[in-house]
């Protein structure tokens, strides 16, 4: 059930890019800002696939790291360096307020606190780990996205988006998993290696469909 639902999960998330990207910019901007937020949210949960243990995440990783490429692709490099900045600074505000949110005595009728408690009271050292490493990755990945324009003179979009979300989901897999799990689970290999391959999925899944999709979507900047 678990693998039927990834699936759907993916092809939902790139139907919303490719709508937002249609949009424009701004839309497709807030979808990166907002997939940030879910990711940093969704991190705590884990789930079986495919045999293996992993975080419901990594679609909405993948996912906003696609809507950055995208925006670089059409609208430039300042453009998706604007993504991040505000994707950084949602998160930082998100994790603060979640934190104030939990120090609200609950009235005698509330039966939400210990539920928000569950989700939003992660040690600080994995909320600081995700937003770290989400952040390092999104600028790395801007970069890397660029380089990769500049080599392939702007063809070959589909190479260019897997070459670029592998490289720097490997980054943000190997950095999260040192920076938030280190010394606490048994092999950090282990997760490193799984939560890759599934990511590699979801690239595979998303790359290739996503830049043959977009040649017959004109967002509002090209059109008349």
């Amino acid at each position: 059930m678990n693998e039927f639902l990834f699936f759907i999960h993916i092809a939902a998330v790139l139907g919303f890019i490719l709508f937002a990207y249609r949009m424009g910019s701004g839309a497709l901007s807030c979808l990166v800002v907002l997939q940030g937020v879910l990711a940093n949210i969704f991190v705590v949960k884990q789930m079986s696939l495919f045999g293996w243990t992993v975080t419901c995440s990594d679609v909405f990783a993948i996912g906003g790291i696609l809507g950055l490429n995208l925006l670089q692709e059409t609208w430039g490099k300042e453009v998706a360096s604007k993504a991040i900045n505000n994707s950084f600074l949602c998160l930082v505000f998100f994790a603060a307020m979640t934190q104030i949110h939990l120090f609200y005595e609950p009235s005698l009728f509330d039966g939400t606190q210990k539920s928000f408690e569950l989700i939003f009271s992660s040690s600080l050292r994995i909320v600081v780990a995700s937003i770290t490493a989400y952040y390092i990755v999104q600028k790395l990945d801007v970069e890397i996205f660029a380089f990769l324009k500049k080599i392939f003179s702007g063809r070959l979009l589909s190479i260019r988006l897997l070459c670029s979300l592998l490289f720097s989901q490997l980054i943000d897999t190997v950095l999260f998993s040192f920076l938030g799990l280190y010394g606490l689970v048994e092999s950090l290999l282990d997760i490193i290696v799984m939560s890759y391959l599934v990511k590699c999925v979801i690239i595979a899944s998303s790359s290739t469909f996503v830049a043959t999709t977009k040649r017959w979507i004109i967002p509002e900047k090209a059109q008349g």
